[in-house]
C-alpha cells in the first residue's frame, strides 16, 4: 500500500511540475485537381481529385517543454471516404531533442530519403505505370522518433523505432539518420536501418545517402538508395523484382522568378536478376498566391527490369492552400 501511495504522489508531482498553458489551435487544408495519363498506355480516367483537412494543437508546459498535436484527414480519390491519413504526437524538450509518435500511416525519417534531389513536380519515375524506385515499400506502422540538433552545430540526428505488432512487423526495427547543414547552402543526409517485417515489400536493410547545394537560384542534388533483401521476389508498384535494388537519382532546378520553377531530373534503379531501369523526367512549378500549377513529363526505360519496355507520362496539377 505504501509502494502505490508513493507512486501515485511521484506521478501527482510529475502532473503538476508539467502542466499545460493555453493551447494553440491551428486548420489547415488543401484540395487539388490533377490529370495524368501515358503514352502507348490506356489508363482510362486520367482525372483526380483530392482534399485534405488538418488540425493541430500545441501548448507550452511550466518546464518550458511544449507538447503538440496533429491530424490529417485524407479523401484521396474516392468521393466520400475520409481517411486519417498522418496523426502525431510530439514532445519538444529544447536542447534535449524531440520525441514523436507517429500513428496510422506514418513515414519513417529513412523512408523519405529515397529520393531528395531538387525537383519542380514529381520523381523521373513518377506517372508511369510499373516503373519503381527501390524494393522499400515502408512499414506504414506506428512509429517513434526522436529528433536533436543541438548536439553539434549543423548536425541533426534522428532515431526511429517501430515497434514489433507480432504480424506484419515480425519484430522491432531501428532506423538511424544523420544531416549535416553547418555550410550554408549544403546539406548532407545519411540514414540506415533495417526492417524485419514479412511480406513482400519488406527489405533486411536499407542505406541511404544524398547531397544538394543551393546557390543563388540553381539547386543540385545526388541521391543514393539501396535495399538489401532476403526475399526472393518482391513486389512493389505493381513490379516483380528479384532481389536487391539500388536506386541512384540526380536532379537540378532553377528558379526563373520567385514563383516559377524548372526542374530536370534523372535516376537508375539497378535491379538484381533483371536489367536496369532508367528514367529522366521534366518538370515546372508556378505559384500564384495560394494556388500552385504544376507540370511534368517523364519518360522510362526498361521499365520495372522489363527490357524493351519503354513508357512516357504526363502530369499536369491544380491545388489550393488554405
Amino acid at each position: 500500500m505504501n509502494i502505490k501511495k508513493i507512486g501515485l504522489t511521484a506521478l501527482a508531482g510529475a502532473l503538476v511540475s508539467v502542466s499545460a498553458n493555453a493551447a494553440e489551435l491551428t486548420v489547415t487544408g488543401g484540395a487539388s485537381l490533377g490529370f495524368s495519363g501515358e503514352e502507348k498506355t490506356n489508363k482510362g480516367n486520367g482525372w483526380t481529385m483530392n482534399d485534405t483537412i488538418s488540425f493541430g494543437a500545441s501548448a507550452e508546459m511550466d518546464n518550458g517543454w511544449v507538447v503538440s498535436t496533429s491530424m490529417m484527414i485524407d479523401s484521396g480519390d474516392n468521393a466520400g471516404v475520409r481517411n486519417i491519413d498522418n496523426r502525431s504526437m510530439t514532445i519538444d524538450m529544447g536542447d534535449s531533442g524531440s520525441l514523436t509518435f507517429y500513428g496510422s500511416a506514418g513515414s519513417t525519417s529513412l523512408s523519405l530519403m529515397d529520393d531528395t534531389t531538387p525537383t519542380a513536380g514529381e520523381e523521373s519515375w513518377d506517372d508511369v505505370s510499373g516503373a519503381t524506385a527501390h524494393a522499400y515499400g515502408g512499414t506504414g506502422l506506428d512509429t517513434f522518433s526522436y529528433t536533436n540538433s543541438s548536439l553539434m552545430d549543423g548536425v541533426t540526428i534522428g532515431i526511429d523505432y517501430i515497434p514489433s505488432d507480432g504480424q506484419s512487423q515480425i519484430e522491432s526495427s531501428i532506423h538511424t539518420t544523420l544531416k549535416y547543414t553547418g555550410i550554408e547552402g549544403l546539406t548532407i543526409g545519411m540514414g540506415m536501418g533495417e526492417d524485419n517485417g514479412e511480406g513482400p515489400s519488406d527489405a533486411d536493410e536499407v542505406t541511404a545517402f544524398n547531397v544538394t547545394y543551393a546557390m543563388d537560384a540553381v539547386s543540385v542534388g545526388f541521391s543514393s538508395f539501396e535495399v538489401d533483401t532476403n526475399n526472393s521476389g518482391n513486389s512493389t508498384a505493381g513490379t516483380t523484382h528479384v532481389g536487391d535494388t539500388t536506386l541512384t537519382a540526380m536532379g537540378i532546378s532553377y528558379a526563373v522568378s520567385d514563383d516559377l520553377s524548372v526542374s530536370l531530373n534523372s535516376s537508375e534503379t539497378e535491379i538484381q536478376g533483371l536489367v536496369d531501369q532508367e528514367a529522366m523526367g521534366i518538370s515546372a512549378s508556378l505559384v500564384i498566391g495560394s494556388m500552385t500549377l504544376k507540370a511534368n513529363h517523364n519518360s522510362v526505360e526498361n521499365v520495372g527490369g522489363t527490357e524493351g519496355k519503354d513508357r512516357s507520362g504526363y502530369a499536369m496539377g491544380l491545388s489550393f492552400a488554405f
